[in-house]
């Protein structure tokens, strides 16, 4: 008998299926899974996002969720249920997805993930997803295809890369309270691999003055708030290297008018967590860590267990005090989470507390290195 969170997951998913099939794309409501609170809109009109790291399941995460599936399919559901309280409240939620979809799991080529992880996702309360990565091309266009296809069956918007010109060019719009979000996705690189053939657009490359002028097309197509999210960094290093502190510094002191062009910078890649600071009165996370990995493994092929530490970031913005004003973040917060390698779920920390020694110093080494460059006295805080 189908217990009801999963019946509630499944209401979910056809829900944001249905919705996908209309044209209008930008989200204007999410419904709320039953049990839960519908989600806390601040009393000033203001807004809260949620941004998770790296969705890269291992064969190990995979096996997981045919388990769950009872060994017909793939059910990631389970996998991702003890942080889908936190996402479902968001006001708007933000995943990584650092892999594309297979052929109904078929692992095609390089890392590719079941088209079911697209479902699991969109019923855990995530709105959209970056695109853009170092695995974006594993399976060339046809992986672009496959993964974004599986995006918009389940109703999540989608960043980073393109099925066409048209596409690519195609702002990604959401909506959250009264404000409208933008969110850009870019990649340092893409493991190497060649863009297709005529398809330069397919994949969104990290670039400066593309991020710059992209962002400044956003706010003037209407965006109220422009994310950008960055694939970028040194694998297995829990310190920004210097690529990311000199682009941080100049993407986040770029104005238009005395407005900042880009008012969120969400970093992804390192596989491991990575500071939280403030930078020329932007939030930069330098890396948000892996929401979902598997057996990770240092320079060295030695098992590291950081690479299935991350964190959930929460920004709560408030409306500008005057006309074309900034929308600022009036609370940063930081939840600690860790991917249970026995279990095959994510583990959200601060609920897990008392329940073992190994996952309390898994919360304060995560919290020790998101804090490292001072982040507390810009008042981030770790979340509940």
């Amino acid at each position: 008998m189908i217990n009801r969170r999963r019946q509630a997951a499944l209401a979910l998913t056809a829900l944001l299926a249905a919705a996908a099939a209309c044209q209008n794309h930008v989200r204007e409501e999410r419904a709320v899974p039953p049990g839960h609170p519908a989600p806390a809109v601040p009393a000033t009109g203001g807004f809260t996002l949620v941004a998770a790291g790296d969705v890269m399941p291992q064969k190990s995460a995979v096996d997981h969720a045919n388990f769950d599936a009872g060994g017909n399919g793939y059910d990631f559901r389970p996998m991702l249920a003890g942080v889908e309280p936190v996402v479902s409240r968001a006001d708007l939620a933000l995943c990584h997805l650092a892999t594309v979809t297979g052929t109904d799991g078929a692992r095609a080529g390089g890392l590719t993930s079941p088209p079911q992880l697209a479902e699991a996702l969109a019923a855990t309360g995530y709105d959209g997803c970056s695109t853009a990565s170092d695995r974006a091309l594993d399976d060339g266009a046809a992986g672009i295809q496959r993964t974004l296809d599986a995006l918009d069956r389940v109703g999540l918007r989608h960043s980073g890369t393109a099925r066409t010109d048209a596409e690519a060019g195609t702002l990604t719009l959401m909506n959250a309270g009264r404000a409208r979000v933008a969110q850009l996705s870019y990649t340092y690189d893409v493991n190497g691999n060649s863009l297709p053939p005529g398809q330069p657009w397919a994949v969104g490359l990290l670039d400066e003055n593309r991020v710059l002028a992209d962002a400044r097309a956003a706010r003037q197509a209407g965006a109220d708030v422009v994310v950008v999210s960055v694939h970028w960094g040194t694998e297995g290093t829990d310190a920004p290297d210097q690529q990311q502190m000199t682009l941080a510094k100049r993407l986040t002191a770029a104005r238009t008018g005395g407005r900042p062009d880009i008012d969120l910078l969400l970093g992804t890649h390192a596989h491991i967590p990575q500071a939280y600071e403030k930078v020329n009165g932007t939030w930069v996370v330098y890396g948000l860590g892996d929401q979902v990995a598997g057996e990770m493994y240092n320079s060295q092929r030695q098992q590291d267990p950081r690479g299935n530490e991350s964190t959930l970031a929460r920004f709560t913005f408030t409306p500008p005090t005057r006309p074309g004003g900034r929308w600022e973040v009036a609370k940063a917060e930081f939840i600690p989470q860790l991917y249970d390698l026995d279990a095959g779920r994510v583990v959200d920390l601060n609920a897990a507390i008392g329940q073992g020694a190994d996952f309390t110093a898994a919360r304060d080494a995560i919290r020790d290195v998101v804090l490292s460059r001072g982040a507390a006295k810009d008042g981030l805080v770790m979340g509940e």
